[in-house]
């Protein structure tokens, strides 16, 4: 069963906002980064809000993607050689699992950082390609337009990136 096209585009923005900053921090490795271009996004999406809203999914990936391919450059280009080494004591994002079982939550949470690592040890075309078609479940024409490239190189994408994930997470198993 399909599930309902939103109504309004700020219902569309709700509903997407979360697996956008997933998307967002999978592509930048930093969590600012990611709520900034996530935020940036939507408020760029508000000046397509006469678009009919079958369009509103790829444009939207289309628009994050984009402003993280201008954040990716911009913190390699900028001062790369006054940057401090990455600092160890990060710490990572606290996902919030209301499950009563702790065993369950520790299992999802490791699934989910392996896989996190593995998508983040992936080209960037590569790692769109499965978040977009895999994670966010679009069709493979959405993730043409939303990438900017041909149905054939989503697909080649998308099955070098299966490749390369079942290889990586083959001894988690």
């Amino acid at each position: 069963m399909a599930a309902r096209p939103p109504a309004t585009l700020e219902e569309f923005l709700a509903g997407i906002g979360t697996r956008a900053f997933r998307f967002a921090e999978l592509g930048l490795r930093q969590r600012d980064d990611a709520l900034d271009a996530v935020q940036d996004a939507m408020v760029k999406m508000l000046g397509y809000r006469e678009r009919p809203a079958a369009e509103w999914t790829p444009l939207f990936w289309s628009i994050l993607r984009s402003r993280i391919v201008d954040l990716q450059r911009r913190r390699t280009f900028r001062l790369r050689w006054l940057l401090p080494a990455a600092r160890e004591d990060e710490t990572p994002l606290d996902w919030a699992d209301d499950g009563p079982d702790p065993a369950r939550t520790h299992d999802g949470r490791e699934a989910y950082a392996r896989l996190a690592d593995a998508l983040g040890a992936l080209p960037r075309r590569q790692r769109e390609a499965f978040s977009l078609r895999v994670l966010e479940e679009l069709d493979v024409a959405t993730t043409a337009r939303a990438m900017g490239c041909s149905e054939g190189a989503v697909k080649t994408h998308l099955s070098r990136a299966r490749e390369a994930l079942q290889r990586h997470l083959e001894d988690w198993r």
